[in-house]
């Protein structure tokens, strides 16, 4: 299909995965707006006419049986072209065959729900958000209410998206067909995997309840039935659709590459948290996000059973959610022959090339740059990065290493000027120099003369700049987010956030969200090792040195006093965010 031309001036617009909680200015109901855009049902035309006069048909007075002289032999058929009207059918007949036509008996409720029992362990997830204010890291913004959906599992536990709960005040829950709104606690949070466990103490909430069963990972075309509660009504929504796709995914709120599940049902605001079910009943998947863009249609994305149960494992192994762990490198493909012919492979050795290692990574001891590995936990690893998954299917190697636990050990055979090696390492989690989540603890801040220091991850940038912040951040700060390496655990970006405008620091109001690379000749760690040598910092000025060659320079005494006033005038109750006083 050829691309649309890009205008001048403008940014291309690029498909986005969004998640998919319904998100309200309050607790109350959601806005009217949400049925203006409701679609409404499009009428079916009625089929054409044959020429000529139509067919008599014969009525049976004492039943709803229609009995046609010359019928359509295919039951299908007939029941897809034919439109009742006065017992007569306007449609033009092919065969000569008679075929009665039986209207089938309207289903009973009762019969609904034995056929998908599991449908009674849906619940709506009520919750109550008040995130912080990176702006203003010394408060929170005003609290705002979401509604999506969830599912109760075995061990009086209820699984849903991480982003529902997120920055979380109050959850409730409300079963399908009550009236009663419960009070959950919330036990892990999966930042990476975009899933949460919760769970109720008011024993009235589980009775007569039976927890979703999981299914095996489910296969091309198979059918799978998406509900939950997403926008347009309260009650319960069901949606069908097949699988479409099965790779390696991009979690929007987890920022992470998990393996994930394309369908074409329909995923709506709400619907976060719902379960996906196959044609047997068992749970295969939560849906989590939709990929919105005006040139496709249909495309939702659902966490799969092998994810979902790596968390829940975890949690159970541990008592807490410990994450994903990532083999600690990048790559490169190595698909072209000279470049494996240059690194010294032979014609049936085949692997990745690796371009940089993690210094924080436990594999940064092993594994050195341009090492080819050749297999991790004795699969073979190809040489454009993937390999065998299922029967005529193939899948990046990372799913490999995310089957992993935290601690766990792996097998990596790598080869290394023409010989082969074998490493034992342990896997570990991964430690960036901007996180990408700062798992629902308050920003950290230190304030001395107006100037307001801040520690720099993915949910700062995204509340300076937007949704749209790889294109408006700074470029700076843009190449440190996506290429520079943490060179230590507690490694920080501090950036000048703001300056609190005060008579100290005339000249220096235009700084904004700019980085502080030393303190008085000293290079700056982190924000917390700033803050301590500020705050014992006994020589006659204070000098700061930023990117692009900018230095700040204060008076120590003058500027300490002015502290004081300066928080005082903008009701700000302390200079140091509570962790960093410990």
């Amino acid at each position: 299909m050829e691309q649309p031309k890009r205008k001048r001036g403008r940014k291309p617009k690029k498909p986005v995965a969004e998640t998919m909680d319904l998100q309200m200015p309050n607790a109350g109901a959601p806005s009217t707006s949400a049925l203006d855009e409701a679609e409404l049902p499009e009428e079916r035309p009625s089929p054409q006419r044959g020429r000529g006069r139509p067919r008599k048909v014969r009525r049976r007075n004492t039943s709803k049986e229609v009995v046609a002289e010359k019928g359509s032999s295919s039951p299908l058929w007939r029941g897809s072209q034919m439109v009742a009207s006065n017992g007569e059918y306007n449609d033009p007949l092919r065969h000569n065959l008679a075929m009665v036509a039986v209207e089938p008996p309207a289903p009973r409720w009762d019969q609904v729900v034995k056929v998908v029992p599991s449908m009674d362990a849906v619940v709506k997830v009520f919750c109550v958000h008040t995130e912080p204010n990176f702006s203003l890291p010394w408060q929170r913004k005003r609290q705002y209410s979401s509604s999506s959906s969830g599912f109760i599992i075995g061990g009086r536990r209820v699984l849903t998206n991480a982003h529902s709960v997120e920055h979380y005040t109050q959850v409730k829950l409300k079963k399908r067909g009550s009236d009663t709104k419960y009070v959950a606690s919330v036990l892990a949070i999966g930042t990476e995997c975009d899933i949460a466990l919760l769970t109720v103490s008011d024993d009235e909430f589980w009775k007569g309840v039976s927890p979703v069963e999981f299914g095996s990972l489910p296969a091309l075309q198979d059918a799978v039935t998406v509900v939950g509660y997403p926008i347009g009504g309260d009650t319960i929504s069901v949606t069908s659709g097949v699988v479409s796709r099965m790779e390696i995914l991009s979690y929007v709120h987890g920022s992470t590459e998990l393996l994930g599940l394309q369908i074409d049902a329909a995923i709506n605001s709400g619907n976060s948290g719902g379960p996906a079910f196959n044609d047997k009943g068992k749970c295969v998947g939560i849906a989590f996000q939709s990929l919105k863009h005006e040139d496709v249609e249909n495309i939702g994305y659902v966490i799969p059973t092998p994810v979902i149960l790596h968390f829940i494992h975890d949690y159970e192994k541990s008592g807490e959610y410990t994450g994903f762990p990532i083999l600690g490198i990048e790559w490169q493909k190595m698909e072209n022959p000279d470049l494996r012919k240059a690194m010294g492979m032979m014609p049936d050795q085949k692997g990745v090339r690796v371009r940089r290692v993690e210094p924080t990574a436990p594999e940064s001891e092993f594994i050195k740059p341009s090492d080819i590995i050749l297999s991790f936990d004795g699969v073979d690893i190809a040489n454009d990065g993937t390999v065998p998954f299922r029967h005529g299917e193939r899948i990046g190697f990372s799913y490999l290493v995310s089957q992993k636990y935290t601690g766990e050990n792996a097998v990596v055979k790598v080869l290394r000027e023409k010989k082969v090696y074998e490493f034992n390492i342990k896997l570990a989690t991964h430690k960036r120099l901007i996180p990408a989540h700062i798992r629902g603890k308050p920003p950290s801040y230190y304030i001395i003369a107006g100037f307001v220091f801040a520690a720099i991850s993915v949910p700062y940038l995204r509340s300076e700049y937007g949704k749209d912040y790889e294109y408006d951040a700074p470029v700076k700060l843009l190449d440190k987010h996506l290429h520079s390496m943490a060179q230590s655990h507690d490694e920080q970006l501090v950036v000048v956030s703001q300056v609190l405008v005060a008579d100290i620091n005339i000249g220096y109001e235009d700084i904004v969200n700019t980085q502080v690379l030393a303190f008085n000749g000293k290079p700056v760690k982190n924000l917390k090792s700033l803050a301590t040598m500020v705050e014992n910092c006994d020589e006659e000025f204070l000098r700061f040195d930023l990117e692009y060659q900018q230095i700040v320079v204060l008076q120590t005494k003058t500027a300490k006093a002015a502290t004081k006033d300066i928080l005082l005038t903008h009701c700000i109750p302390s200079a140091v965010s509570d962790d960093l006083k410990a």
